[in-house]
C-alpha cells in the first residue's frame, strides 16, 4: 500500500512525540513520591508503549491493528465530583533551581496528554489510509482520557482550580442558543433518513456513532469494546489496570494474562 506524503510526515511527528512522552514518563516514575501518581504514570506508560508499538507495526506491515482499550478509571465520574471555583490559588513562577515535585510531574503529564490528544486528532485529518486514521483517533481519545484523569487528580487536591462565571452570566450567554425548529428538522429527519435510519442516521448501519465499521463503539472504533475485538480487549484491560491482581504493571500476570499478551502481540503484528 502507498504512503501519502501528508500522513507520512504526520505519523513521523506523532511517533517522535510518543517517544518523548515515554522517555519523560520514565523520569517521572523515578522522581514521584506519591503512590497514586506513580500508579497513574505506570498505567499511562503501558498504554503509551502499546500505542507506539501499534502505530509502528501498522506502518511497517499494514497488518490489521487492534484498538488500544482505555486504561483510565474515569467512566463513573460525575459533575458533582468536580471542585469549581477559586480558593486561594497558590502563586507560581519559573525557578532557576526547580525540582520535579509531584505537582510539577502531574502538570507535565497533563500537558503531555493534552498535546498528544490534539496532535493525534489533527494528524488523523491528514490521513488517506482509513485504518491509520482510526488508529490515530483511537490514540487521541485515549490521550484525552489520560489528560482528564490527571486533571481529576489535581482538581481533587486543589491544585487545578476551575474558575467560575456568575450563574446568571453563564445562563444569559448559553441560553441564547435554542433547539433547532421543527421545520428545519422535518427537512432532514423524515421517515427514511432519521436518527434510526438504515443508512444515513446516527444509528445507521454503515456511518453512525454506533456503526459496525466506523463508530466509537464499532468493530474497529476507538474503544473497540463491541463485536469481534470486544471480548479480547476487555480481558486485556483487566491486566492493564494497576488495581487488578493480574496487572502486568507489577510483573504478577498469571498464565492467563501472559496468554492474553501473547495473543495481542500475534494479532497486531
Amino acid at each position: 500500500m502507498p504512503f501519502g506524503a501528508h500522513e507520512t510526515m504526520e505519523v513521523h511527528e506523532i511517533l517522535l512525540e510518543k517517544i518523548n512522552v515515554i522517555t519523560h514518563f520514565n523520569l517521572y516514575a523515578k522522581e514521584t513520591k506519591n503512590q497514586r501518581l506513580l500508579d497513574m504514570i505506570m498505567r499511562h506508560q503501558q498504554e503509551e508503549i502499546r500505542a507506539y508499538d501499534e502505530l509502528v507495526n501498522y506502518t511497517h506491515d499494514y497488518n490489521q491493528f487492534t484498538p488500544i482499550p482505555p486504561n483510565t478509571p474515569i467512566s463513573g465520574v460525575g459533575p458533582q465530583q468536580i471542585q469549581y471555583g477559586l480558593n486561594n490559588p497558590p502563586q507560581v513562577a519559573p525557578q532557576s533551581d526547580a525540582v520535579l515535585s509531584d505537582w510539577e510531574i502531574a502538570v507535565a503529564m497533563l500537558l503531555c496528554h493534552k498535546n498528544a490528544a490534539r496532535n493525534s486528532a489533527w494528524a488523523s485529518l491528514e490521513c488517506a489510509d482509513p485504518n491509520l486514521r482510526r488508529l490515530l483517533l483511537n490514540s487521541a481519545a485515549n490521550c484525552g482520557n489520560q489528560a482528564y484523569e490527571v486533571f481529576l487528580f489535581l482538581n481533587e487536591q486543589g491544585l487545578y482550580q476551575v474558575p467560575m462565571l456568575n450563574s446568571h452570566t453563564a445562563k444569559t450567554l448559553l441560553h441564547r442558543y435554542q433547539p433547532a425548529n421543527e421545520s428545519l428538522k422535518s427537512l432532514y429527519f423524515g421517515q427514511n433518513t432519521g436518527y434510526v435510519g438504515q443508512n444515513a442516521g446516527y444509528g445507521g448501519q454503515t456511518m453512525g456513532y454506533g456503526s459496525q465499521t466506523m463508530g466509537y463503539g464499532g468493530q474497529y472504533g476507538a474503544y473497540g469494546y463491541s463485536n469481534a475485538v470486544g471480548t479480547q480487549n476487555e480481558a486485556m484491560n483487566g491486566a492493564l489496570y494497576t488495581g487488578s491482581p493480574e496487572s502486568t504493571l507489577y510483573g504478577a500476570a498469571s498464565a492467563a494474562g501472559q496468554s492474553e499478551n501473547s495473543s495481542y502481540g500475534s494479532q497486531s503484528r
